[in-house]
């Protein structure tokens, strides 16, 4: 498995992120459930490495409740000081009530438009883009301007960026990395 050329980001120490880097990042996932665990670990990103949110992925999946928006959206604060209290998630008071306040945007624009990943089709088009050097582009732009005026936090443009390349949208593996697509 390490003798594959991968991106320069992923640490070839790290096997979670050796599975995430080839199984996941840059490959297409558009079920809803995916859409809305990637969305709430993206947004804990926010000032730290993807690294440190993807070793705490597990810890982060069973303390809230397997990423399942329905029950998130109805956390009070009993279950936010129980989540502030979890050593093994990042415990950030903006970002818990940020994941709680987006699972109910979640669930609204699931109801609006029938599923979250139709909601994207009408910014995405449902095509893939291949790109490398960024960190913002005109698509995560609008996508995070929607977002936002719908409600949703930590959701500026950089992250949505990387939620993009996460969930496949964007493909922005280093030329050199065994996944690369032209």
């Amino acid at each position: 498995m390490n003798e594959l050329k991968r991106c320069k980001w992923c640490n070839m120490h790290n096997e979670r992120y050796i599975r995430y880097h080839d199984e996941e990042w840059g490959v297409a996932n558009f079920d809803d459930s995916y859409l809305f665990e990637m969305l709430l670990l993206e947004s804990f990103q926010a000032g730290l490495s993807w690294e440190c949110v993807l070793n705490k992925r597990e810890a982060f999946r069973k303390a809230f409740d397997g990423f399942d928006a329905e029950t998130i959206a109805k956390y009070g604060e009993e279950k936010i000081a129980e989540l502030m209290a979890n050593p093994n998630i990042i415990r950030n008071r903006l970002k818990i009530n940020a994941a709680v306040n987006n699972a109910k945007v979640f669930l609204q624009i699931q109801r609006q438009y029938g599923s979250f990943r139709e909601y994207l089709k009408g910014f995405t088009k449902e095509q893939q883009i291949v790109e490398l050097g960024k960190t913002t582009s005109p698509l995560s732009d609008a996508l995070s301007r929607d977002l936002a005026k719908r409600g949703m936090k930590f959701v500026g443009s950089t992250i949505v960026y990387s939620y993009l390349q996460a969930i496949g949208v964007i493909v922005s593996h280093d030329p050199e990395c065994f996944m690369y697509q032209k």
